[in-house]
């Protein structure tokens, strides 16, 4: 029983209310947590009682809301669980290796290249930790930083703020991709000078979209944007067409769009600013076992030689043109 002040709950109690705010729904909170709806209702109620605040907006056929006191007892709640949950996992002599749930949020184009084998290889060194993954935008990922939705993120360094911590483990330079037949597509190295009048493909994620007219702008330049998409997939199929060319920073090892055809990744020359790949954390939370176990994995796999899923950094050498 958490006592605080004369306030009394369980902590099993704060996990259904978390479980409530994070799904919006009693119903889907409750087989979150295996537990009955009304088991839910009760414990959101009680603890409503004892803190004196309405914690959620009940919206009939349409779930819950926070309130703006529930989304600041949210953030405490978790934070209160975390340091629960470290508590276990420090006091677990299960061969001292971390045990429990690690929340990890992953930037949206490097998650199917980068993070299933991490993820095998971390569940594989530690059999008894859980992994809770969500995919994201830099936006999306710092958000839920923030909010303490997640416990770390592997991301970029776009728009890292005080509050953040990021620990930089590989450095990722931009790089054009092109169609099969693209004039520029067998080159050893092109610039921003000549792919800025042509049309180019705009991967538009926030902050991302920044960062690539940055790089023309250093330079004096505007890209020709004809097509852009959320989606790094859609984007690499569109250049597979030749519908245009695009800039990435991640080197996925397969060379094919999901359609079957084929890219051709060439250098850019210049002094361009690349992108750092790292672990981001919340700099006001004490990292637990779990976190820091994480970060050392990651570290350990990820550096400037090698990153799990990519391709090394300099592309195939070209066939010479006959």
């Amino acid at each position: 029983m958490t006592k605080v002040a004369g306030i009394k709950f369980t902590l099993r109690q704060l996990a259904y209310f978390v479980a409530a705010a994070e799904t919006q729904r009693i119903t889907l909170a409750s087989k979150r947590a295996n537990i009955s709806q009304p088991a839910i209702s009760t414990a959101i109620s009680h603890i409503e009682r004892e803190l004196g605040v309405q914690l959620f907006l009940r919206h009939h056929a349409q779930g819950l809301s926070l309130t703006p006191a529930g989304r600041a007892v949210l953030r405490d709640a978790k934070r209160l669980l975390k340091q629960t949950e470290s508590l276990y996992a420090s006091a677990s002599e299960a061969g001292h290796l971390p045990r429990g749930e690690l929340s990890v949020g992953w930037f949206s184009t490097l998650a199917p290249i980068v993070m299933p084998e991490l993820a095998r290889t971390f569940l594989k060194a530690f059999p008894q930790v859980r992994l809770r993954s969500v995919e994201s935008d830099q936006e999306g990922l710092l958000a839920r930083l923030r909010r303490a939705d997640t416990d770390v993120a592997l991301t970029y360094d776009l728009e890292i703020s005080e509050d953040i911590a990021f620990t930089p483990l590989a450095t990722l330079p931009p790089c054009a991709l092109f169609g099969s037949s693209h004039p520029l597509a067998r080159e050893r190295m092109v610039s921003l000078s000549q792919l800025a009048p042509l049309p180019m493909v705009m991967l538009d994620m926030p902050m991302s979209r920044e960062y690539f007219r940055a790089l023309f702008v250093r330079e004096r330049l505007e890209p020709n944007i004809a097509w852009s998409s959320t989606q790094f997939e859609v984007v690499r199929s569109l250049v597979a067409n030749d519908l245009g060319y695009t800039l990435a920073n991640v080197r996925p090892r397969s060379a094919i769009a999901l359609d079957g055809r084929r890219i051709h990744r060439v250098p850019l020359s210049g002094d361009l600013p690349p992108m750092r790949l790292g672990i981001a954390t919340l700099r006001e939370l004490d990292k637990t076992r779990l976190v820091e176990a994480f970060e050392r994995h990651c570290a350990s796999l990820i550096h400037d030689g090698d990153i799990p899923g990519m391709a090394d950094a300099a592309p195939a050498p070209r066939r010479k043109r006959r």
